[in-house]
């Protein structure tokens, strides 16, 4: 009996016919199709009326013996995360965002603590979806939280309820058709020279000098606060190399940097008399 066998681990076709394969065409009788299962063992199919019709049968087949690892594991992990409250789910997520500063990480803890693990820290994972998420939202609006502190809160689930969705938790993306809580931050003010002049003697000399950085060479707290004579590399130009982390209380890189990276910014003249007064003093 011949058999047309199709590209590796697809399987074959043919006819239990006395006619030879090239009168199958024309032939009444219905093809066959023998293939091997998932479990390895070969099997066989009738009454495929084309040739057309055992092949697609056969690419079908293929198909789904291919696609049956990948259904197994998102199986797997709707199993292992789907009955998980948030609380927990987080918990493991954080674990993965080594790329935060601890600046960052309590900002995150934050959030956590005092808005997401209150309203959603017990629901299971597999329960969210777009409704849960608005109600979210809606709470935090009764709540009197401000808009700032919403987005903040919002962005954090946001990037959790993805990170699970990623993994197959979701059929439906449970942040679409959410509306994010819409943060429009007021316009900047500058102090006038005369303000600035007021702060300077507000406080003690760290403050004036502190002052002074900040409004001299654009300066940011934790930058200021990270002076030093040998970033004085030149008469008119200040080097940048590290910050005073604010929430570690230490010496830091500078945001935006590697370590080791710097940034070089002009120097006034009243500033550095600032930095040198201040160290002679």
């Amino acid at each position: 009996m011949a058999a047309k066998t199709l590209p590796r681990g697809m399987g074959s076709f043919f006819k239990e016919c006395e006619h030879s394969p090239s009168r199958w065409a024309k032939c009444l009788h219905p093809y066959k199709v023998r293939y091997r299962d998932a479990g390895g063992r070969q099997a066989e199919e009738s009454g495929f009326a084309t040739e057309d019709e055992a092949i697609n049968r056969l690419t079908n087949l293929y198909k789904a013996r291919k696609a049956a690892p990948r259904q197994n594991a998102k199986a797997e992990r709707i199993a292992k995360y789907g009955p998980m409250q948030l609380r927990e789910y987080t918990a493991e997520w954080k674990d993965g965002q080594r790329h935060l500063a601890p600046a960052s990480l309590s900002h995150l803890d934050s959030l956590l603590q005092h808005h997401i693990f209150p309203a959603l820290g017990s629901r299971r994972m597999s329960s969210f979806d777009h409704k849960v998420v608005d109600g979210f939202i809606r709470t935090m609006e009764r709540n009197g939280v401000g808009l700032a502190a919403q987005s903040n809160a919002y962005d954090k689930l946001k990037a959790i309820l993805l990170d699970a969705h990623r993994l197959g938790l979701f059929d439906d993306n449970p942040l679409s058709g959410v509306k994010p809580p819409q943060y429009d931050p007021k316009r900047a003010v500058i102090p006038s020279p005369e303000q600035l002049q007021a702060v300077r003697v507000a406080g003690d000399d760290t403050l004036t000098l502190l002052v002074d950085l900040m409004t001299g060479c654009g300066l940011r707290n934790g930058e200021a606060a990270a002076v030093n004579l040998r970033n004085l590399v030149a008469d008119d130009v200040y080097r940048v190399t590290e910050q005073v982390n604010q929430t570690t209380k230490t010496y830091d890189r500078i945001k935006h940097r590697k370590v080791g990276e710097y940034r070089d910014v002009p120097l006034p003249a009243r500033t550095r008399n600032t930095i040198e007064w201040f160290a002679d003093t």
